[in-house]
């Protein structure tokens, strides 16, 4: 098959013989290999400035990183063939360490498949892809899981702000049998309801799972308020774990819905009230009322997207662990957590020692967790590895 060739150049072969998949448009030799020769979302022939073959990638000639590749073998392209192979080498890992199927199937480059997301919900799946070059591959993305996992039905959230950067359409749409607005799924032996359809990203984050299950001897008997809570997948789980009562905050209207849904659920509806409002105001103003509380998760949105919002996003997550810090009893545990890549932990780890000495506290750090196996780390790739959790307890001078 004639295939086009992307030529790289001087050592700009460095990072893919590291075991790094990107390409950047400045590492191409455009004099041979101009970009905008190529189709976005076209499979090339990736070469070093020697000419050797390097493997096969997929190009978007109009974005930074303008080629990941999908595959060292020069003959093999990425079709449906290698798509089932890959699918089932990820399947096979999460069910040997998950006893039931709900976890994160497929985890774009750690899985060797950049650019798709998949995630298990039982004889459901819920798929993101964010590349041109895999939305190139769209109907054989679909095939390749109908073939290996025959599920019941298919769903394509594809709306996601990584599109953006590859001009891709927005979209949700069920491409394969059907799904319902809402789905089951089993963590750490609870109970949820997931909203595949309206709620965010997949309609869960299993990202958090090992970490969320740490909750167990930090909540019994205890008053807990979880912060950013979304569909109560921190809070439902401490009230299940034996909390006497927890607090669930969200901005969202329709994610207070769900906790109480997921609540009731598990049998723990009694334990559960919620907050709706922005989780800075509501912060100060149960600092206002004189609540307390044992253990508060503060688990945020990415307040860093990106490099830029690297110096105002840790102001943020600093003054948002701090207001919770002046919520805690004397003797209180703050569970602080945070998905954004371009905090580093050690970066994290001082923000919460500022927000401890700012209030006259003392800090232990208990343990720190990560995200679970069904979200493998790449060791070429940092930013794949993303989840942070740091269990802390506070104390009086």
């Amino acid at each position: 098959m004639l295939i086009k060739r992307l030529r790289l150049k001087n050592k700009a072969d460095r990072r893919l013989k590291f075991g790094h998949l990107w390409i950047y448009s400045n590492e191409v030799d455009t004099k041979t290999s101009p970009l905008k020769s190529f189709e976005l979302g076209e499979q090339v022939l990736v070469e070093n400035v020697n000419g050797k073959a390097l493997g096969i990638a997929y190009v978007n000639p109009n974005s930074l990183i303008c080629a990941r590749l999908v595959s060292r073998d020069s003959e093999q392209m990425l079709d449906k063939s290698l798509l089932v192979h890959r699918i089932n080498i990820a399947l096979s890992m999460r069910e040997r360490l998950f006893d039931k199927p709900f976890y994160r199937l497929v985890y774009g480059d750690s899985d060797g498949l950049p650019g798709l997301v998949v995630d298990r919900f039982g004889d459901y799946l819920v798929a993101q892809i964010s590349t041109a070059g895999m939305e190139n591959l769209r109907d054989v993305v679909i095939d390749a899981l109908n073939q290996a996992l025959k599920p019941k039905g298919i769903l394509f959230k594809n709306n996601g702000n990584g599109r953006k950067l590859e001009d891709l359409a927005q979209y949700v749409e069920v491409v394969s049998g059907q799904v319902p607005n809402v789905v089951m799924l089993e963590e750490n032996g609870v109970s949820f309801q997931a909203p595949v359809v309206e709620g965010q990203k997949t309609g869960w984050f299993y990202d958090h799972r090992m970490n969320r299950d740490r909750l167990r001897p930090y909540v019994q008997d205890k008053r807990v308020l979880d912060v950013f809570s979304y569909v109560g997948g921190w809070g439902v789980q401490a009230a299940a774990f034996g909390a006497d009562q927890v607090t669930c905050l969200d901005a969202s209207a329709f994610a207070l819905d769900s906790v109480h849904a997921n609540a009731e659920l598990n049998d723990v509806q009694d334990k559960v009230e919620t907050i709706e409002g922005d989780a800075f105001e509501a912060l100060k103003s149960l600092k206002s009322a004189e609540e307390r509380f044992d253990v508060i998760i503060v688990d945020p949105p990415a307040f860093i997207k990106k490099r830029k919002d690297i110096k105002v996003g840790e102001q943020a997550y600093r003054r948002i662990n701090e207001l919770a810090m002046r919520l805690l009893d004397k003797d209180g545990y703050l569970i602080a957590a945070s998905c954004s890549m371009h905090l580093q932990r050690e970066n994290m780890v001082d923000l919460l020692r500022t927000g401890s000495r700012n209030i006259g506290r003392n800090l232990q750090i208990l343990e720190q967790g990560h995200q679970g196996p069904d979200h493998p780390v790449h060791p070429a790739i940092p930013e794949t590895d993303y989840i942070k959790s740091i269990f802390t307890r506070l104390t009086p001078y």
